[in-house]
């Protein structure tokens, strides 16, 4: 890609665009709710998707100018575009600074303020709050910054919204105008986020503790240790198990004694008992394999990524209505039945 490459590679493309996807989820899941799908529709999704990545790419180009120091010290990270040289360290800051300005903008121009204001504050929370602050401070660095990480669902639930703005006769009204998206959707999805980010990351650092450790970024592997981490990876685990329990509620419209609010609900406790299933399989104890990973604890990285494309799967389809909700239970109960077989292959 030339020139190009380096400074897309800044935008951490991968991250971006699955972070992008729960924000569309969130479009359709609106619409759907809302009056179905139309054709503009496709034009907010093409709004949010643009915005995002805007904004996010340019805050993980910023990340990536304060990380400068520490990125070499990691395999995972020492290739990336500034510690290899490919861009400059001064032109890392500035793509950064620039890309989140204008997705900021993007959204105040084509979206609402509202969506604004939460691109806005994703972008600053990530890069001051997170990188900043907390990274290398505390080991719950990964659970607070990932507040970050739980808000595109929200910025695409409310550009789907329309005509939001920000209400500034007062901090209690500012506060409800950002708050008040017209429903409860956006917030099961960024609390879906929040919660599955720590026990994500932690199954990671399991087996690189060490290299955080000599990058000085306190993880909860090299800080506390292997067994705290897994205890309290349970216990977010159990505390996703408890939020699918209202999935249903989220939707605002169904009934208990609908089959779709049964199929809908079992569906997601289903598949969060299943993903929490990997975190109890975990086995400290085990040999790692000629890379350095531990297998068990890979093993749940990995169906954390699944479990949580399936959820917003779910979420989509039941959306649809019933036959939504049947054909995202075969989906889940595929895409579990595969997992297991190939584990056990």
């Amino acid at each position: 890609m030339g020139v190009l490459g380096p400074y897309l590679e800044l935008t951490k493309p991968r991250v971006v665009v699955l972070l992008q996807i729960t924000a569309l989820c969130a479009v359709l899941v609106h619409d759907m709710l809302d009056s179905g799908l139309s054709t503009t529709s496709g034009e907010t999704m093409l709004i949010v998707f643009v915005g995002g990545y805007l904004s996010a790419g340019g805050a993980n180009a910023v990340n990536m100018w304060y990380d400068r120091d520490i990125d070499p010290k990691m395999s995972r990270t020492a290739a990336r575009p500034v510690p290899s040289g490919a861009v400059p360290a001064n032109a890392a800051l500035g793509f950064g600074i620039a890309l989140s300005m204008l997705g900021v903008a993007w959204f105040v121009l084509l979206a609402n303020q509202v969506a604004a204001f939460w691109s806005a504050f994703s972008i600053l929370f990530y890069v001051f709050v997170y990188s900043i602050w907390l990274k290398r401070r505390t080991p719950q660095n990964i659970v607070i910054g990932g507040i970050a990480g739980s808000t595109p669902p929200v910025i695409g639930w409310a550009a789907a919204e329309g005509d939001l703005s920000l209400a500034t006769n007062s901090l209690d009204s500012l506060i409800g105008s950002v708050l008040d998206l017209g429903g409860l959707m956006p917030w099961f999805m960024f609390l879906l986020i929040f919660l599955w980010t720590p026990p994500h990351f932690w199954a990671l650092a399991l087996y690189r503790s060490k290299e955080y450790g000599s990058a000085g970024i306190p993880m909860m592997p090299n800080v506390k240790g292997g067994e705290r981490t897994i205890r309290e990876m349970k216990i977010y685990a159990l505390l996703l198990i408890a939020l699918s329990v209202a999935a249903p509620m989220s939707y605002g419209g169904l009934d208990k004694g609908d089959a779709i609010y049964h199929i809908l609900g079992w569906t997601v406790v289903g598949l969060s008992i299943w993903y929490a299933s990997t975190v109890w399989r975990i086995d400290l104890g085990e040999q790692p394999d000629h890379t350095g990973r531990i297998p068990s604890a890979a093993r749940s990285f990995f169906v954390s990524i699944l479990y949580l494309a399936m959820m917003f799967v779910v979420l989509v389809t039941a959306s649809f209505g019933l036959g939504g909700a049947l054909v995202g239970a075969v989906l889940a109960l595929a895409a579990i039945a595969r997992s297991e077989t190939r584990t056990k292959a």
